[in-house]
């Protein structure tokens, strides 16, 4: 599992708010190029948010799915990618220092071929790109502070 953490200087709330926030995963989500739609009752359980993932021509259509929803602490995300397979993706949110919040990211291939193929290689490039994913998702909430 690629286990990523960083302190963003905002809220849970407010840095929860971009999670609930459906149309914006392809601002912060590295590897998601375009959001298709998003269900109404996005970020409840059972919700999907339908996205396209990797690069064109190779693109490919698919959905992620709520699992679990504890606003404004913790999003657990079923991300599929299919014919690659799928990842849980978590997301939990902690309140640290002055108004901050720790956010630990956890992802684990969870089906599919990519779970056959789990390796430290797999590990590293997982947590690279989570470490840039966190690093978009701060730039979007602490923007999204200074103009409230």
């Amino acid at each position: 599992m690629a286990i990523v953490e960083k302190v963003i200087q905002a809220p849970p709330q407010q840095v929860f708010d971009v999670l609930a926030d459906g149309w914006t995963y392809s601002d912060w989500v590295v590897g998601t190029v375009h959001v298709r739609d998003v269900d109404d009752a996005w970020p409840r359980v059972g919700a999907r948010l339908h996205h396209k993932a990797g690069p064109w021509p190779f693109s490919l259509q698919d959905a992620s799915t709520v699992l679990a929803c504890e606003p404004p602490h913790r999003l657990v995300l079923k991300a599929g990618l299919w014919p690659a397979g799928e990842a849980t993706v978590d997301f939990s949110l902690e309140p640290v220092g002055d108004g901050a919040t720790r956010v630990r990211l956890g992802e684990d291939f969870a089906a599919g071929p990519l779970r056959w193929v789990r390796n430290k290689l797999n590990d590293l490039v997982l947590h690279q790109r989570n470490k840039e994913t966190l690093r978009r998702l701060s730039d979007i909430a602490t923007r999204q502070k200074a103009n409230r």
